[in-house]
């Protein structure tokens, strides 16, 4: 098991066919406790009863820099130190730029760019520890998205494309800084995945069209994802920091 003894934190995890549930289970598969993060309506400790009684759930929101910190503090109580943060909780609204107000922008970008910077914040103290060290080191994975590297998707515009961009420079810059306490940071820049997040505005037939513009000639899952996070969670990445992991199936090649 690629991540036995290992304890994950997820966040945005308790959404049924989210990409964060995704990677729970998988790492949960791995091996790994997991804590599942999200908001109360979520409701994480359900989704973490069902991968088992070794993983826990808890209500908490990104943008509250001490909730983050007491959420984690919890956490390593529990399971016994962090390893592994995977920062996914994000919305995205596909409003044009002239109609954007302040509540709107505030929220894309605190949820989407000051959420990771909370959660890595929190997370690096418990991820220089000896006991951590001795497992392997650190790892922190940020969810971005094409739309950070094309200006914008099907569904996300200014305001969601800025905030993706700038995980790409937050891990880039963090990867700089943690390398030498052996805590790796990379970002997963998904294409078009098909599932809840875009809140029913995909179609059947918008699923198709959009399918056949993909090189690899279908959409993303949300297991594409986490087994990328996987792999960047793991050993196998042991020489992996600072990267942008692109899964798009080919749509966005460069």
């Amino acid at each position: 098991m690629l991540l036995r003894d290992k304890v994950a934190v997820v966040t945005g995890a308790a959404s049924a066919a989210g990409i964060g549930r995704a990677t729970a289970r998988r790492f949960a598969r791995e091996g790994a406790r997991v804590a599942l993060l999200d908001l109360m309506e979520c409701d994480p400790a359900a989704a973490a009863r069902e991968l088992g009684p070794e993983h826990v759930g808890h209500v908490c929101d990104v943008r509250d820099r001490a909730a983050c910190g007491k959420a984690l503090e919890r956490v390593a109580g529990e399971l016994g130190g962090i390893d592994i943060l995977v920062g996914n909780a994000g919305v995205v609204f596909g409003t044009p730029l002239e109609e954007i107000d302040a509540a709107e922008y505030d929220l894309v970008m605190d949820v989407n760019l000051r959420g990771n910077f909370n959660m890595a914040q929190a997370a690096a103290p418990h991820m220089k520890s000896a006991q951590v060290k001795a497992r392997g080191g650190g790892s922190i994975v940020m969810i971005s998205s094409i739309a950070g590297q094309v200006g914008g998707g099907l569904f996300g515009r200014s305001h969601y494309a800025a905030a993706k961009s700038g995980i790409f420079g937050l891990a880039k810059a963090l990867a700089r800084e943690l390398a030498g306490d052996g805590i790796r940071v990379n970002a997963v820049a998904p294409g078009v995945i098909d599932n809840d997040f875009t809140k029913g505005r995909m179609t059947p037939e918008d699923k198709v069209r959009i399918a056949k513009t993909v090189p690899l000639g279908r959409l993303g899952t949300p297991e594409d994802i986490a087994d990328t996070c996987l792999y960047l969670a793991s050993g196998l990445s042991a020489y992996v920091t600072g990267s942008v992991l692109s899964v798009n199936g080919g749509l966005h090649i460069y």
